[in-house]
């Protein structure tokens, strides 16, 4: 078990660490190394992991469950917030639920579980990811939308998706007779992706703080999207899998995409729509740092008790 946190601190700490430092220094820097790695990269790692795992049902199955939960926990904040109580603003409500799974879930799969849960994390970002970008826009800016307009801004979302992209570029190449060979040559490069999108979030977080100090946490509110984030959402995710009576491996990968943090999205979407910026930079630094320690304590949870 203790090998198990030490190589997830061992892949992500260094990367996070030395994006901080580029990000301190150079604050513009992420945004214009993210373009071509979102274009790119990820749905080339996309097709590595998912090739490495093996495709089938299971992808549907989990971004399903995704869809599920972050549904869950929109409507029952989305009451709560009503009622006066509970996540104040949007983007702690959206950010209390959406994790940053493509860059931080990924690694901690890799070290808590073996290849083969690969398929469960992915499946979980892409339903993730589809719901984060058909709702967020609408739920941060709080523009009303037609059920055409919101079904076109589903369809676009899922085009553009860099999951959708190397979903389909590996049905493409399982479908060829050199999938094995592909398969292996796309590994490696898989695995730098992901270590340079790590480097990326560790930069934004660094250009975050260029002015000198981290963002607030006491007095912006982030206590309970906090605790939903980090303890109550993976445990929901937890219990979900039980109710469809998943087997171990595929409980496990659930609950610890689960425990991922606050993805940068959220804070994206509100830079996009001009509210609630601060709030969310906040909530995304936090859970990331906090996320640290977290993630690997439930990654041993999950083994002793699932």
């Amino acid at each position: 078990m203790a090998a198990c946190v030490l190589r997830f601190l061992l892949e992500l700490l260094p990367c996070l660490l030395i994006g901080f430092w580029i990000g301190g220094h150079h604050p513009n820097l992420a945004g214009r190394f993210a373009v071509p790695l979102v274009r790119f990269g990820v749905p080339i790692s996309v097709m590595g992991l998912l090739l490495k795992s093996g495709l089938h049902g299971d992808v549907v199955q989990a971004a399903g469950i995704a869809v599920l939960a972050v549904s869950t926990v929109l409507l029952v904040g989305g009451w709560r917030a009503q009622a006066g109580g509970g996540l104040a603003t949007p983007s702690l409500l959206l950010g209390s639920c959406i994790g940053n799974t493509a860059y931080f879930g990924v690694p901690l799969a890799l070290a808590f579980l073996p290849p083969e849960a690969l398929t469960i994390t992915i499946g979980y970002d892409l339903g993730a990811t589809l719901l984060t970008w058909s709702v967020g826009p609408q739920l941060l800016g709080g523009a009303a939308t037609s059920r055409w307009l919101a079904l076109r801004q589903l369809l676009v979302s899922m085009g553009s998706s860099p999951a959708t992209r190397g979903l389909v570029g590996a049905l493409v190449i399982q479908a060829t007779p050199w999938s094995a060979a592909i398969s292996e040559g796309l590994w490696w490069p898989s695995r730098i992706v992901i270590v340079l999108a790590l480097m990326v979030v560790g930069m934004r977080l660094g250009s975050l703080t260029r002015q000198g100090e981290p963002p607030r946490l006491m007095g912006a509110g982030l206590g309970p999207a906090l605790v939903v984030k980090l303890l109550l959402y993976p445990l929901l995710l937890l219990m979900l899998g039980l109710l469809f009576g998943l087997d171990p491996l595929k409980l496990q990968a659930l609950a610890l995409q689960g425990a991922a943090p606050t993805a940068i999205s959220i804070l994206l979407i509100a830079e996009s729509v001009g509210r609630d910026q601060e709030r969310a930079a906040a909530l995304v630094f936090w859970s990331t740092v906090l996320a640290v320690l977290t993630a690997p304590v439930w990654g041993l949870v999950l083994q002793v008790l699932v």
